[in-house]
């Protein structure tokens, strides 16, 4: 099973288990963060689940869709490293990915 490192919105850093096949969303909120509102539950069509990934980690995930990049675009926190938590599938190529929950809004 991999483990994602999470930084919360206090500065709080967590190590999850994340199944593989579960969202990094899906695998933050089970874990009882209450940062991440995620209120469309996975769908792609709120970005309340806006992360900032590692810099160096970026290469290794799935590039950004364009229905992602819509919604990270109304973002006044987007950055180069925005993504949307929803949309990254846990697997074993992410065991030891970095995350830092963005600011509310």
């Amino acid at each position: 099973m991999a483990h994602i490192v999470v930084t919360t919105r206090s500065g709080s850093t967590l190590n999850i288990a994340a199944p593989s096949g579960i969202s990094v969303m899906e695998t933050i909120r089970e874990a009882g963060v209450d940062d991440l509102a995620a209120l469309c539950g996975g769908s792609c069509s709120c970005a309340t689940c806006h992360v900032y990934v590692d810099a160096a980690q970026m290469a290794l995930l799935s590039p950004v869709s364009e229905a992602e990049d819509d919604l990270l675009s109304g973002s006044e926190h987007r950055q180069e490293n925005s993504r949307l938590s929803c949309q990254l599938i846990c697997d074993e190529k992410s065991d030891g990915l970095r995350v830092t929950i963005a600011p509310e809004g």
